[in-house]
């Protein structure tokens, strides 16, 4: 497990910040403010998160309102995220009803016909983001994550079965079967939580810790949405 941020590592996510600013990244003592762009590699970005246990009490998924037309096109998050990610476009009908195409869902490494086949995956689950925060967060906040068409590794059209397989499950106990997607997937984990202002618990911040041991210490860019 790592230990918590030194002051070397507090002064590269302040040195990092774009646009320059007088704010530190999260885990530090002044987070970044909602519209600002942290850049910094990603195990410092883990280092940079605050760890803290989980609490799970009146946690409900209703609590996270979704899928909304937030832009009012007739097409809600979903089919945005459906639009979005298709490897071979849908024809889109009536009140955004969409038909055919084709998707690559990372996680088990498979393409998919049709969107019946698809999940979309809250990258952090609901439950999860509400243990590590959103817990004290208000209505809006937690229907903005839940909609979270700001950052494309929020949300993820991925397959019903590798979907469902994950749950709410955080990477201590669950990864993608895809091997290979593992890097990418452990390192928008902490893009996310860092953009939305969330913790980690103990377990989890060994088990990313012990998959990035294995991947390139890869730049992550996020703007913070609080």
């Amino acid at each position: 497990m790592r230990s918590a941020p030194t002051a070397a590592v507090a002064a590269v996510f302040a040195a990092l910040l774009i646009p320059t600013t007088a704010h530190a990244a999260p885990g530090t003592a002044a987070a970044a403010a909602p519209g600002e762009t942290v850049i910094l590699p990603v195990r410092d970005a883990l280092a940079g998160l605050p760890v803290q246990a989980e609490d799970r009490t009146g946690y409900e998924r209703t609590k996270f309102r979704h899928w909304i037309d937030a832009n009012r096109d007739g097409c809600n998050t979903r089919a945005e995220v459906l639009k979005a990610e298709a490897v071979d476009a849908p024809v889109q009908g009536a009140k955004c009803a969409l038909n055919g195409g084709e998707w690559y869902s990372p996680y088990d490494d498979r393409y998919i016909q049709g969107p019946g086949g698809l999940d979309i995956d809250h990258l952090v689950p609901l439950a999860e983001a509400w243990d590590s925060g959103a817990s004290a967060w208000s209505a809006k906040e937690r229907e903005d994550y839940a909609n979270d068409l700001g950052d494309p590794r929020a949300l993820i059209a991925v397959s019903a079965a590798s979907n469902r397989s994950k749950a709410d499950q955080d990477p201590s106990t669950w990864l993608p079967p895809a091997t290979g997607y593992r890097c990418q997937y452990v390192t928008d984990w902490v893009a996310d939580k860092i953009r939305w202002g969330l913790s980690v618990d103990p377990a989890e911040q060994a088990a990313l810790s012990d998959v990035l041991d294995g991947c390139p210490d890869t730049p992550v860019t996020v703007t913070q949405a609080r």
